[in-house]
């Protein structure tokens, strides 16, 4: 799943899901003048083509890889034949909640909060579907994902790097102080990642 790759596009009937295992893909909506903002993002705990299984075929909304990496990829047949066991659809459907929750929340974040906090924010949701404390990214594509101005996030990053929170080098951002980033973020990461835990994590069936 290389960088920039297209998984699905605004109202076109989805043919695949893709569970990402190493890659992380952005879910965006693009306005009509080209400009866009990230509504959620997707990696190794969830699936990318939640309108197959929800009857829907489709999404205004547009699927790209954000973070090159390693996926699979199934027919939309054959997820929406998995979805009839019981065990498969719960676990289904307690994903949708999980990204509801992270949609509803990046909405009301990037309402409210900072362009620093957003980042934080932002920063801290991709190292979790992440190995390691880097992320392959430049500031242009970070500030589209947020729907900001590259400014902005330019400002932002250089004062979590004084901060010694971060370094920036060359389009590669790797994260020094996590703790302290936590610290610096909203309440909307911790929200985030509760309900993530609480419905992915501490809702499976343990044997």
């Amino acid at each position: 799943m290389p960088l920039g790759q297209v998984l699905y596009e605004s109202g076109v009937r989805q043919r695949y899901v893709y569970f990402p295992t190493t890659a992380i893909v952005s879910l965006l909506y693009v306005m009509e003048n080209g400009a866009s903002a990230e509504i959620a993002i997707t990696g190794n705990e969830g699936v990318v083509g939640v309108s197959l299984f929800m009857g829907g075929e489709s999404t205004p909304s547009r699927g790209v890889v954000q973070c090159a990496g390693h996926g699979f990829r199934l027919p939309a047949q054959a997820i929406k034949e998995a979805i009839t066991r019981a065990p498969v659809l719960s676990l289904l459907l307690r994903y949708v909640q999980a990204l509801i929750t992270q949609m509803a929340q990046t909405a009301a974040c990037n309402r409210h909060h900072t362009v620093d906090q957003q980042l934080c924010r932002w920063l801290l949701l991709s190292l979790d579907r992440l190995d390691g404390n880097e992320i392959a990214m430049t500031q242009e594509l970070i500030a589209n994902m947020l729907g900001v101005r590259r400014e902005g996030v330019t400002e932002s990053a250089l004062k979590l790097q004084k901060a010694k929170l971060i370094r920036y080098a060359r389009g590669h951002i790797t994260v020094l102080d996590r703790p302290a980033l936590e610290d610096r973020s909203c309440e909307c990461y911790a929200v985030v990642k509760k309900e993530y835990d609480r419905l992915l994590l501490e809702g499976l069936p343990h044997h």
